[in-house]
């Protein structure tokens, strides 16, 4: 579990790949603290520690990490948002943040506002529904706060980036157009899979129940005509 709240940027010291699986050697300061399975969020998705020098930790990357995320885009040398997984007794800064990235979405836009940068981000229906004005949403791992929202054929948000994140993170590294791992409120998620399959085992139920009233009226008829034949 972590909290979207970046504790360093990483540098990516070596890819080695083999098809869409991945083993990705990053550079950091705190790898000699790490412990072997630990878990580290990279831009915001989950890894699982396997090896680590005192100045770096090797992370594997599934074939369905790879096509969900934007880890297929990383390069040597590349900067990436670090966080390690939350203590027990630690302090919530961010939000819920389990490291499954939902999908990816484009940096659009980006424009300065007194001392905040307004960025615009672009996503597929499919996860722009979970984005609300006012929500939390967790970009490159970074959580953040979805300040307006503009649905259609894709949806567009916008997150109002105070000078610290945009500075201490990956994000102000990122020309427009880049690919960024998205993972949406899982409350919202939770709530939306548990109405549907409530309203799908409530339609279950209506349809058995209407074959077995079916059942017994065709029972009934046939033990009806059965007495009057005798």
């Amino acid at each position: 579990m972590f909290t979207g709240i970046v504790e360093e940027i990483g540098e990516i010291e070596e890819i080695r790949r083999n098809g869409e699986s991945l083993e990705l050697v990053i550079k950091c300061s705190f790898a000699k603290e790490l412990s072997i399975g630990e878990s580290v969020a990279v831009n915001g998705t989950c890894l699982t520690v396997t090896k680590k020098t005192p100045s770096t930790f090797s992370a594997d990357v599934t074939p369905e990490s790879f096509r969900r995320t934007s880890l297929s885009e990383l390069q040597s040398g590349k900067s990436v948002n670090l966080e390690r997984a939350m203590k027990a007794n630690g302090r919530f800064g961010g939000h819920i943040v389990s490291g499954h990235i939902d999908g990816t979405g484009r940096i659009k836009g980006a424009r300065a506002e007194g001392n905040a940068v307004n960025a615009t981000f672009t996503v597929d229906k499919k996860l722009g529904k979970y984005i609300i004005e006012k929500g939390s949403v967790c970009i490159d791992g970074i959580s953040l706060t979805v300040a307006s929202v503009s649905y259609g054929r894709e949806t567009d948000f916008t997150v109002a980036v105070i000078p610290h994140t945009w500075e201490n993170t990956t994000l102000s590294k990122k020309p427009l157009g880049s690919l960024v791992n998205i993972e949406c409120d899982m409350v919202g998620k939770y709530i939306e899979h548990f109405m549907l399959f409530n309203q799908e085992f409530n339609q279950e139920n209506e349809a058995e129940q209407e074959s077995a009233e079916a059942d017994s009226a065709a029972l009934a008829e046939l033990m009806t005509n059965f007495t009057s034949f005798h």
